[in-house]
């Protein structure tokens, strides 16, 4: 079935990357570099080995490095700092070269507003970095494990459990209901979307109702659960719309439309503060496409 998100043609993580386990030694290189969870873009653009060796980065410097992949043909790692590093010490070694003043360790949510493919690799390279330092020690026995050479996995040489990349599922759904109280210019009841404001965002807006799976439930079962946890109405008729790799810390979001059934709104108070019906033109336009919320808020603005 084809998805909604498909019919705008966006970026794709692998237009210009591919997944390979074998390093090819390639003479140019690139390096998606964290201190902090946030990464360096110089001139806005992800470091090449050549702006590696200008900026003096050696062992010392470095807690992980990791082989990613490919990178346009070529070999691409992602690193992470050691903990004492500095933006100082960067600055220092940057004076004199080219690189001065063109260099700055930025959040992903910067990056997506400068280089969007920047953005999309480096979101799978912090995951990587982020597996990496949780899975050090076997989770079954506790003996320290070992990279794996044929896949992106941890393997323990004890007992041979093997960790993989840890990927967390979950839901974010419009909620659409016919107002029959209210009538377009044409006499038709007018569509509007249920919205949320929760109580880990006091500072945003209204979003969109959202949640992990649980274990052994489908899509349509989460978001049902979901739904009726959190406002209290029953939906059904849900549509899959469109997925997205979100690294916040690690999940993959889910996007579906469903339609109103029944029920009376009740928020739970303790996730959602308030909840309530909103049509298109009272809604705020999200003040960034890097999330699929906005996307979803998008095609029911320009669809229903």
């Amino acid at each position: 079935m084809k998805n909604k998100i498909e019919e705008k043609e966006s970026l794709s993580i692998y237009d210009n990357y591919k997944l390979d386990s074998e390093i090819k030694n390639s003479s140019q290189k690139y390096y998606f570099i964290f201190n902090e969870k946030k990464l360096l873009l110089i001139n806005n653009e992800v470091p090449i080995l050549k702006d590696l060796n200008e900026l003096k980065i050696d062992e010392k410097d470095v807690k992980n490095c990791i082989y990613i992949g490919e990178f346009y043909l070529k070999d691409c790692y992602v690193i992470e700092l050691n903990d004492n590093w500095n933006m100082e010490k960067f600055n220092d070694k940057a004076q004199g070269n080219d690189l001065e003043n063109n260099l700055d360790f930025l959040d992903l949510y910067e990056v997506f507003n400068i280089n969007e493919e920047a953005y999309l690799l480096g979101g799978r390279a912090i995951q990587i970095i982020d597996w990496e330092n949780n899975h050090q020690y076997c989770g079954r026995c506790g003996t320290k494990t070992i990279t794996s050479d044929v896949e992106m996995a941890k393997v323990c040489p004890k007992c041979g459990f093997t960790s993989f990349t840890r990927i967390c599922p979950a839901i974010i759904t419009t909620i659409i209901k016919k107002d029959e109280k209210e009538l377009d210019m044409e006499g038709k009841a007018i569509n509007k979307v249920l919205m949320a404001k929760h109580s880990y965002h006091k500072t945003h807006g209204y979003s969109l109702i959202a949640g992990f799976l649980e274990a052994g439930e489908s899509i349509e079962e989460a978001v049902k659960r979901e739904v009726k946890e959190e406002v209290g109405i029953e939906v059904d008729d849900i549509e899959y719309f469109g997925s997205q790799s979100w690294p916040f810390p690690n999940s993959l979001m889910v996007g579906c439309i469903c339609k109103y059934k029944s029920g009376e709104i009740k928020v739970d108070d303790d996730e959602i503060l308030k909840a309530k019906w909103f049509k298109k033109e009272e809604i705020e336009t999200p003040p960034s496409e890097i999330s699929i919320f906005s996307k979803l808020i998008k095609n029911f603005k320009e669809n229903y």
